[in-house]
């Protein structure tokens, strides 16, 4: 059996290269035969990234799981504990889990409950035994078999008690997966986007049965309330920025791409490096969420593109009228009909070391699950309930999706890739091609809610909270009602699935300059050229994040030679270089202004809270930022940083006073002007320096004393801030157990990639927090320090190329 098997520590006659630990001055001849390896060989190159190839998806699957496994085992084996619904088993009932797009947002026991009533229900069986293009394709499930062999086989090599990573070394949780794990997997990361949002809703879901029950807030309160949590909940969440430019954007070549995911550094949603070859019919190069056997954002020899998150909504909710006497039974069309109710049970684990048992009764209509809460805002169930239709319960077309991606030929293959499955989750999709085309594209598994859909059956709270415009952050979330069965998300014939909107009226855009997306809408992918869509699809003609300000304006310099640099259009190193300059777009438009305001207090003191605070101490130091940069030298940095979030409090177009407002005319560029005759800016710039000199930091401390994140007691400096600042190179710190600052969030897969007419593509990358999660890895913090000194990794892509590597060690899995 496969599993048996061992790597084979002598010469392959398939693939005459090297053997499993070769010494780093050894030559490897290219691979020599059109089909592949006889068995799947993983070629180690610098900084562990594993080139994998073998002759067939199978194979592909298994060098991938082998050396996942090899680096994060005890990261994958928790996230299959995870969609199991056995973290309450064997961690307890109260430890956090990690469901959706921020770490820790929940408890175990909420996450084993909501993801055992999915188990219950064989969601993920039933679609995984679906014929394509419903279910998966062909080659996915090879992959995803021989991704199983390959975990379980390491793991049975190493054994769960010589583990070399401490978090697991062990456990009885560590044990052999089926290739139901990797489905079910795959299918939490597709329906995320609503679980994070639903979940403890959904789980204690019950009817108010107090003597005196809450009582519903006013529409306005409620969709207020709801903007609000779920903005806060976005900003502090996953995002991306990507930048493709064409033909009339690079210099000395046709296209290029950036690639520039904001992950957690740490658990499920990590992402990993490889590089995936199966001779004539694959050769994928890029990183992919830690357990996926494919490639998610990275190149091949005519594409490269990447993801952001989108400004849609993946689920809904349905405001269904209840019975007071009976608020099981609910009503349509003027019919009551009952609830369907389903026992879920999950095994704990008792304070005393026993095993116990939690019942839950959880309630649906036909629309879908009975929730309580949205994003912790409470939808109280006493004379309405809402129900939650999610247009990814349904999806594991993204599979497809991504393994069709990974062999497509230009721009316009992915456009039909995407409307075909229209599998992606939640993210916009940002491509270049050799052929010197740039793309944007925002199809995706969209509820099909068209404008006049919306307007048809959108309740008052819904109609506020659909149409909001004033927090930019916020999807376009509908409740409807549930009262009239024609509310229910209609079937679109060309849709790839049911309640789909048709993908053809989704938003995208192919140019040969550039496009862009920085988790705006897609209304200014390119502002030369802005995008209509439905309403659903997000907002347009509102106001750009400070991001994507920063993103449109570093293209647009770059490619008319107006940003400082020599030359125009993009080239390898200045897209590196533009990225890594850490440039703050708040500090560009305020900065000049906060120091004049800092100037000219009389006596230098600003009163704050009734306490006067003397500041003409940092008058000098932001003076003395010109740069407005957060590289691990800036001064003056974390103050101006420690000021602007005062001030925004995390959101900026509702807080900051400026005194140039928002122009359609001129997106780009306004709002400007910051009003510094405004309370509030003086509040908040007296908040910063009292906030700093409360934590013993020096006002002029440099960025790379503060921001840094520790590796086995190292601690390393990290470049880069917050999205709120107008920074490309999001970085988040947050508080580790022992309360002091590490990186928990931000940059995580960085990669830029440029075709030429002909050639291989160039590339170079760099993870930000390294292969492997394990603190005894040689790969544990390698490329984390490469990032703390603005370095990257050129790709080794060709076969003369990894060969001539002089870390090469090879893997053969006999």
């Amino acid at each position: 059996m496969a599993s048996r098997r061992r790597p084979r520590t002598g010469l392959s006659l398939a693939f005459p290269a090297a053997a499993l630990l070769v010494a780093t001055t050894a030559t490897v001849p290219a691979m020599a035969t059109d089909h592949g390896p006889d068995q799947p060989t993983i070629r180690y190159t610098e900084y562990g990234i594993p080139h994998i190839i073998a002759s067939n998806w199978e194979g592909i699957g298994e060098g991938y799981g082998y050396a996942a496994a090899k680096d994060n085992i005890c990261t994958l084996a928790d996230t299959y504990l995870t969609v199991n619904g056995r973290r309450s088993r064997f961690l307890g009932p109260d430890g956090k889990a990690s469901p959706g797009e921020h770490q820790n947002t929940t408890t175990n026991l909420n996450s084993d409950l909501y993801f055992q009533r999915i188990n219950d229900n064989h969601v993920v069986e039933r679609l995984a035994a679906q014929p394509a293009p419903d279910g998966p394709e062909p080659e996915v499930k090879e992959a995803i078999h021989g991704y199983v062999q390959g975990y379980n086989r390491y793991l049975a090599e190493t054994g769960a008690d010589n583990i070399s990573d401490p978090a697991c070394r062990g456990a009885a949780w560590v044990r052999p997966i089926a290739e139901s794990d990797v489905y079910r997997h795959a299918h939490a990361e597709i329906i995320m986007g609503s679980a994070e949002a639903l979940l403890d809703g959904e789980v204690n879901a019950a009817p108010s049965v107090a003597a005196a029950p809450p009582r519903a807030l006013p529409a306005e309160e409620t969709a207020r309330r709801i903007a609000d949590a779920v903005a806060a909940a976005r900003r502090q969440g996953m995002g991306s920025n990507a930048l493709a430019v064409g033909a009339q954007g690079v210099s000395g070549g046709t296209a290029m791409l950036l690639a520039n995911p904001h992950f957690p550094w740490q658990g499920k949603n990590r992402m990993w490096q490889s590089h995936l070859t199966i001779p004539g019919q694959a050769d994928v190069s890029g990183a992919s969420l830690l357990g996926f056997p494919a490639v998610n954002i990275g190149h091949n020899n005519d594409v490269a593109w990447s993801h952001t998150v989108a400004t849609v909504a993946p689920f809904g909710l349905f405001d269904v009228q209840v019975d007071p006497l009976h608020p099981t039974v609910y009503l349509v069309d003027g019919k009551w009909e009952n609830m369907t109710s389903q026992q879920v049970s999950v095994e704990v684990l008792n304070k005393d070391g026993s095993l116990g048992t939690v019942t839950r009764t959880l309630w649906s209509t036909r629309y879908g699950p009975i929730t309580t809460s949205l994003q912790g805002v409470p939808l109280p169930w006493v004379v309405s309930a809402h129900a939650v239709r999610d247009v990814n319960m349904d999806n594991l077309r993204a599979l497809n999706t991504w393994f069709r991606l990974d062999r497509a030929k230009d721009v316009h293959d992915v456009v039909s890739i995407l409307e075909r499955t229209q599998g992606v989750p939640f993210f916009n999709t940002v491509a270049a091609d050799r052929k010197g085309n740039a793309l944007y594209a925002d199809i995706q598994a969209a509820p099909n809610i068209t404008d006049e859909h919306a307007q048809s059956c959108l309740t008052l709270t819904g109609q506020l909270l659909f149409n909001q415009v004033k927090l930019p952050d916020v999807p376009p979330i509908s409740i409807f009602d549930g009262k009239r069965g024609e509310c229910d998300w209609p079937n679109d014939p060309n849709a790839a699935a049911p309640g789909v909107l048709d993908p053809h009226r989704q938003p995208r855009l192919i140019r040969s300059d550039f496009v862009g997306n920085a988790n705006d809408s897609a209304w200014l992918s390119n502002p030369a050229q802005p995008l209509a869509y439905p309403r659903v699809m997000g907002d347009s003609a509102t106001p750009r994040s400070l991001r994507t300000q920063q993103l449109i304006l570093t293209a647009q310099n770059r490619i008319n030679g107006a940003d400082g640099l020599p030359g125009r259009g993009f080239t390898p190193e200045t897209m590196r270089q533009l990225l890594f300059a850490d440039r703050s777009r708040a500090a560009d438009l305020a900065l000049d202004s906060v120091v004049s305001m800092c100037r000219d207090l009389p006596f230098g003191v600003i009163l704050v809270d009734g306490v006067l605070v003397n500041v003409s101490e940092a008058c000098p130091i932001l003076a003395g930022w010109k740069d407005h940069s957060y590289t691990v030298a800036s001064r003056g940095s974390w103050l101006f940083e420690n000021f602007w979030f005062s001030l925004s409090g995390g959101d900026l177009f509702k807080s900051v006073p400026w005194r140039v407002p928002f122009d359609v005319r001129d997106p780009v560029h306004t709002p400007n002007s910051l009003d510094t005759g405004n309370s509030a800016v003086h509040d908040a710039f007296g908040r910063a320096v009292i906030a700093l000199r409360n934590a013993g930091i020096p006002l002029d401390a440099p960025l790379s004393d503060i921001q840094k994140v520790t590796r086995n007691g190292e601690q390393i400096p990290v470049h880069g801030s917050l999205s709120d600042l107008g920074v490309l190179n999001v970085i988040s710190p947050g508080q580790n157990g022992d309360g002091t600052l590490d990186v928990v969030f931000g940059s995580s897969f960085v990669q830029e990639v440029r075709f030429a007419a002909d050639g291989p593509p160039q590339a170079s990358s760099v993870l930000t927090y390294s292969q492997s999660a394990d603190p005894t890895s040689p790969h544990y913090a390698d490329q984390t320090k490469l990032f703390s000194a603005g370095q990257w990794v050129p790709e080794r892509f060709t076969e003369d190329q990894i060969a001539a590597s002089p870390a090469l060690k090879v893997v053969v899995l006999n």
